[in-house]
């Protein structure tokens, strides 16, 4: 472990930060509310020492430097002030506030207004300085728009004083259920997690001729899960497999489109969803694993989907190469070692799924013990091995796995210091909305603007989520449109609670791939040296189902809630048979029936509307129609020679 001055810095304070969260797990002797206020400042200083240790060595060092510095001090004044006077400010003095308790609250604003610029860029503070100035100009905007407008005290209430707004209920959420998860993802990074996870990825790719590709896939898509942001796991995967793919055969665009769409696919795959799920299961008031079983089906769809996209991509660029785990990993393990390490990451998943699942434990409970597990055995394991071999001194294996467990600690408040940020923001914002009536407006926009067609409302719906989703992280971009969009579908469209919740999930996600905003490629396509563009079209290409899928939710509900049916799997496999010819109809790697260009486009295009059809059409009989066509146009193809090369086909298409 680097034991730079600047970097124990931040290590110490991960530290400090996660002592304070595992001691609120176990003892509870706060009102959460008041924890939250020490838990967001904590973070904040993560995130502050970090960025300085991050500073380069240009001109504006000193300037930024300055501006960090002083985002400490208000923040630490902020803090303390609000701890210390919570009883007060949350009881005796609700709705008004003292001089300086305004001033504090201002400066405190703007603090995280530069900290969420910082980390998240322009798009995302253009939103928050939205909010305020729609809270505190209301009564100057126009049609149903129009409310009264608050005072600027009235909206740093909100914002600060009242423990709401940055301290308000998502936060809550992150400090008490999130944030644990990302210490174990932490914890898992710094034990070698990752590493097994694209050992074994390279390994069980070998039986494929599109191992690479596929690799990188299940790699992107299980670490994805821990991390809970598209676009840490393309830049934690994607400076590895990217290269990969690329030393292999795969276009710069290609190789960065994959790591862009698996990375995003990451965010829903069961048990962990990006953090998303337990979010999902408190706004709910349901179980948390109700929410896991509803994932397991459309999570599925999506793996199988866009791995058969990836295995036409691959035959059309790269059909003749082969995947050797041993040239891409220096050090080579045994399978004994590679089962050893897989038992001892997969017990503490196997006790949080127990824990939550069987004996309903609260989230908070099971995730310190899935912690508490994970630290067992992470240390425990490798120093039975030294005793045992007797290769390794056990003193000297005990003092490298305490190191790695204090990295893995700095890992996790590394990665959850941003979200932390970001979810204070959006908390800000919707609590702002919320006062103001927003849900409503956007119920009355929504019926307005769809004249009362559920088709086109859910096509709003979903624009309105990408746009909200601007990239952020997922637990972030859930809980936004959670709150302001999923009223509406629910109230005025009668469209399920979960089936809602899942939609708006799928579609905030996509942000992360869909131009202009794309966060998710721009990483990827960094990484690949690649065109933007030509990278969000291949990543369009083989996520096409995702944007789709949310629209089965809403048209048959029974993929994802009433548990394990008859007709859940009817649905789902009809759901997967249909992004299967989506992808299909995109990626095939040659030209249907040897067709000219004009002809290439319109077959492909009947494959996708098939694929759109099956999986969403709201009639059964439809759906098994557009099958029986889809499944003869196949025959159809097959059965004539096709007369373009996979590598001409390719450049072609």
């Amino acid at each position: 472990m680097d034991l730079k001055p600047s970097r124990l810095a931040v290590t110490l304070m991960a530290v400090v930060l996660w002592v304070w969260v595992i001691s609120y797990a176990w003892f509870s002797w706060l009102p959460r509310a008041q924890y939250t206020v020490a838990f967001v400042g904590l973070s904040v200083f993560v995130y502050l020492f970090h960025e300085y240790l991050e500073l380069g060595d240009d001109d504006n060092r000193l300037l930024q430097s300055a501006v960090l510095g002083a985002s400490g001090l208000i923040t630490a004044v902020a803090t303390v002030y609000i701890y210390v006077n919570y009883s007060t400010l949350v009881t005796t003095r609700v709705g008004y506030a003292l001089q300086h308790e305004i001033w504090l609250a201002a400066v405190f604003t703007g603090a995280m207004i530069y900290l969420t610029y910082r980390a998240f860029g322009l798009a995302f503070v253009g939103v928050l300085l939205f909010a305020i100035f729609y809270g505190y100009f209301g009564e100057y905007f126009p049609g149903v728009l129009v409310h009264s407008g608050f005072s600027g005290t009235r909206i740093l209430n909100i914002m600060v004083l009242e423990a709401n707004g940055f301290f308000g209920n998502l936060s809550q959420i992150v400090a008490a259920w999130v944030a644990l998860f990302l210490l174990y993802a932490g914890l898992l990074k710094s034990y070698g997690a990752f590493d097994l996870v694209i050992r074994v990825a390279f390994r069980a790719a070998t039986v494929v001729r599109s191992g690479v590709a596929q690799s990188a896939v299940v790699a992107s898509l299980v670490i994805g899960s821990i991390n809970g942001s598209q676009t840490a796991n393309a830049a934690m995967t994607g400076s590895f497999t990217i290269p990969l793919m690329k030393n292999s055969g795969l276009k710069s665009e290609t190789a960065g489109g994959v790591e862009s769409v698996a990375s995003t696919g990451g965010q829903i795959m069961p048990p962990v969803m990006g953090a998303a799920a337990f979010v999902m299961a408190s706004l709910l008031g349901i179980q948390y694993i109700d929410v896991v079983i509803a994932g397991l089906i459309p999570a599925a769809i999506f793996f199988l989907s866009v791995a058969a996209g990836v295995h036409y991509t691959w035959i059309a660029q790269s059909g003749k190469a082969e995947l050797d785990v041993n040239d891409h990993i220096d050090e080579v393990k045994s399978k004994q070692q590679l089962i050893i390490e897989g038992v001892t990451f997969a017990v503490p998943l196997v006790i949080l799924i127990f824990l939550l699942g069987i004996l309903q434990w609260t989230v908070m409970t099971s995730a310190l013990y899935t912690v508490i597990s994970m630290v067992l055995l992470g240390i425990g394991v490798p120093v039975t091995q030294s005793i045992l071999k007797q290769d390794e001194l056990p003193g000297t294996v005990l003092k490298t796995k305490l190191l790695e467990t204090i990295d893995g600690f700095r890992e996790g408040a590394v990665i959850l210091a941003p979200i932390v940020i970001i979810i204070a923001a959006v908390n800000g914002i919707v609590d702002v909305l919320v006062s103001t009536g927003v849900p409503g407006i956007l119920s009355l926009i929504l019926i307005d603007l769809s004249g009362g067609s559920m088709l086109l409302a859910v096509i709003i719906a979903m624009a309105i989520c990408i746009l909200l989703g601007l990239g952020m992280p997922t637990v972030a971009a859930y809980s936004l449109v959670a709150l302001l969009i999923a009223p509406a579908l629910i109230n005025d469209f009668a469209i399920p609670e979960l089936a809602a919740h899942y939609f708006v999930l799928y579609a905030a996600i996509l942000s992360g791939i869909t131009p202009p905003i794309a966060i998710a490629v721009v990483v990827a396509a960094g990484i690949a040296e690649a065109n933007f563009w030509r990278t969000c079209l291949e990543s369009v290409k083989l996520a096409a189902p995702l944007y789709v899928l949310p629209f089965a939710f809403v048209y048959n509900p029974e993929i994802i809630i009433g548990g394990f049916t008859t007709m859940t799997f009817v649905s789902g496999g009809l759901a997967l048979l249909g992004a299967i010819a989506i992808i299909h109809g995109l990626n095939f790697y040659e030209r249907p029936f040897g067709a000219g260009r004009a002809a290439n486009v319109g077959i492909r295009s009947i494959y996708f509307v098939l694929g759109v059809a099956i999986m969403a059409a709201p009639s059964l009989t439809i759906r098994i129609g557009a099958l029986v066509v889809a499944i003869g146009l196949y025959a159809l193809q097959l059965r004539n020679p096709l007369e373009a090369a996979p590598s001409a086909s390719a450049q072609e298409n």
